[in-house]
């Protein structure tokens, strides 16, 4: 039986409430991230383009409240399906739009400066010490770091935290199934020199924050966090997490048609992907994509809009895509389609984009990454973000009572052990700015470059 009550909880002592504040608790989700101070460091990270060359593209805060929308416009548009599909046993469990907004607007708040070099930089430099996963420290922020509480972050519902649990396994158990990374690898070059696929992290979340993915979980019977928090494992591959929450894959989603559309949009302003190219990728996967837009009810002339010189039939097209992929998304019973055995509904079910809206936006999605985000241009700013962050990891933790400031410091100190001292570094610079990151880079290492007067 679905219990509101026990996903409204929170891990610590909540605030008294103001006089006549009448906000339900996923308001107050809502409000405590818009006004978080990594919410706001959101503006001036990388999303996929660097940051200061356009003021168009996205940066991860407009890529989060574009996800946020999204989110919540499935859930209002999985409300008012009135086609029998959804029970009202079922309905009871859709999250309400505000925190599904919520965890939108939450989703990246652990991404560190530099988009993906950033995260592969410091899960290479924290090998030692638990590695770094964005996500695994998104849950991190929300539950211990922000500063709305003393030890708990935001102090979030249970309901948030569990929606951006992504991947429900912690480090050290989707990291066993893979060497090491081999430091071998890198004595003939400089630290800062990485392979990204040899040490780009594991999906999980860090063990530091085990406790609290044990209270996240504590509601469900011990068959089903079982069946949650399994994986699937291949030799040499790290091991990879099998299930999402229900709110997880609407987020998950979200984010998705966040790439395959809005990152499109990016592209074809900056002239990364032309209609040249986009036709020459549906040749080369000989797709009828003629047959494909008509099957999801788009006309002929929608990839001449698309591709359009005036920016009003382009962004016409965009939203026209955006509402496709929301109003086609669809529950599915994951106890049926992969023969589980789920007890409790939020894990039970689960949201998918039905056919043939899915194969569009697979179409979409790979277009992107293969003209976009692996673009050798994109790659090198990743490269730089990779240099900066390695070297800035290298200072700070050789002798961190020396370089580290105030509260950091402190924080640094405070620790009892090698493993817990690393990790503040880790926190200190994934919360950086890709601009705070390079003044400080600059502030270190560039002699004809700061001052004793210089406030970062």
């Amino acid at each position: 039986m679905f219990d509101k009550h026990i996903w409204s909880e929170r891990r610590g002592k909540s605030s008294d409430r103001g006089e006549h504040d009448h906000r339900t608790p996923w308001d107050r989700d809502f409000a405590r991230i818009i006004h978080s101070a990594a919410f706001r460091r959101l503006q001036s990270k990388t999303q996929v383009l660097g940051l200061g060359e356009s003021d168009f593209y996205r940066t991860r805060l407009t890529h989060s409240l574009e996800v946020a929308q999204i989110a919540a416009g499935i859930v209002t548009a999985l409300m008012k399906k009135k086609n029998g599909q959804h029970t009202q046993r079922i309905k009871k469990i859709l999250p309400h739009p505000q925190l599904m907004a919520a965890i939108g607007l939450a989703h990246d708040l652990g991404h560190p400066p530099f988009g993906h070099g950033g995260e592969v930089a410091l899960n290479y430099c924290m090998r030692a010490y638990g590695g770094f996963e964005g996500n695994g420290q998104t849950l991190r922020i929300l539950s211990r770091l922000e500063k709305y509480s003393e030890k708990d972050g935001l102090n979030p519902t249970r309901r948030l935290l569990l929606g951006i649990l992504k991947y429900p396994i912690p480090y050290s158990i989707a990291a066993s199934s893979k060497t090491s990374l081999d430091t071998n690898e890198f004595t003939s070059k400089p630290s800062w020199l990485l392979k990204k696929e040899t040490c780009k992290p594991p999906k999980c979340y860090l063990d530091s924050e085990a406790d609290v993915v044990k209270w996240i979980l504590n509601p469900f019977c011990i068959s089903d966090i079982n069946i949650f928090t399994s994986f699937s494992s291949k030799d040499g591959s790290y091991n990879k997490s099998k299930f999402k929450s229900f709110d997880c894959e609407i987020m998950n989603i979200a984010d998705d048609i966040s790439y395959g559309v809005h990152d499109l949009e990016d592209a074809l302003a900056m002239k990364l992907i032309t209609r040249g190219k986009f036709d020459k990728e549906i040749s080369n996967e000989k797709l009828d994509i003629k047959e494909i837009l008509e099957s999801c009810g788009l006309n002929s002339n929608f990839i001449d809009d698309l591709f359009s010189k005036n920016t009003f039939l382009r962004k016409d097209a965009i939203g026209l895509l955006v509402n496709k992929f929301i109003t086609n998304s669809e529950i599915i019973d994951k106890n049926k389609s992969y023969h589980l055995n789920f007890s409790d509904e939020i894990l039970r079910y689960g949201i998918e984009i039905k056919e043939p809206y899915k194969k569009l936006h697979s179409l979409l999605l790979n277009v992107v990454r293969k003209h976009v985000i692996q673009h050798a241009n994109v790659q090198f700013n990743e490269l730089k973000g990779q240099k900066i962050i390695c070297e800035i990891f290298e200072v700070l933790h050789s002798d961190p009572v020396r370089f580290l400031y105030g509260a950091t410091k402190k924080t640094y100190l405070a620790q009892d052990s090698d493993t817990a001292r690393a990790r503040v570094i880790s926190d200190y610079i994934s919360g950086m700015t890709d601009e705070y990151a390079t003044k400080l880079y600059e502030k270190m290492f560039c002699p004809r470059r700061g001052s004793v007067f210089d406030r970062l």
